[in-house]
This record gives C-alpha cells, sequence and structure tokens, in this order.
C-alpha cells in the first residue's frame, strides 16, 4: 500500500499572480465612482449631425 497517496488532494489557489494597478474596488479605481459621460455623449452628437 502507498501511503503517500492516502492524503485528501491539496486544493489549488484560484488567486491572481499579482493585483492590477487599477483593478476595480482599489484606491485608484474605488466603486462609488461613476464616469462623467457629458463627453461621450458630446462626441457622439457631433459624430451623429456630421454624417447627417
Amino acid at each position: 500500500m502507498d501511503y503517500g497517496k492516502t492524503g485528501a488532494a491539496r486544493r489549488g489557489t484560484n488567486a491572481p499572480r499579482h493585483a492590477e494597478h487599477n483593478a476595480k474596488g482599489s484606491r485608484k479605481n474605488p466603486y462609488d465612482k461613476a464616469e462623467d459621460k457629458t463627453a461621450l455623449l458630446q462626441r457622439m452628437k457631433a459624430a451623429a449631425a456630421s454624417k447627417k
């Protein structure tokens, strides 16, 4: 009998090797930060007006 194989299998960790510098919820990119979409809307409206 092989007593080295009698234990339970080791669980692997599902953690990344490093943390992203702008990960959601970090100090640089908090969860409650709302993106300002006014500049985006202005560009979209200008592009739509130029196609008319």
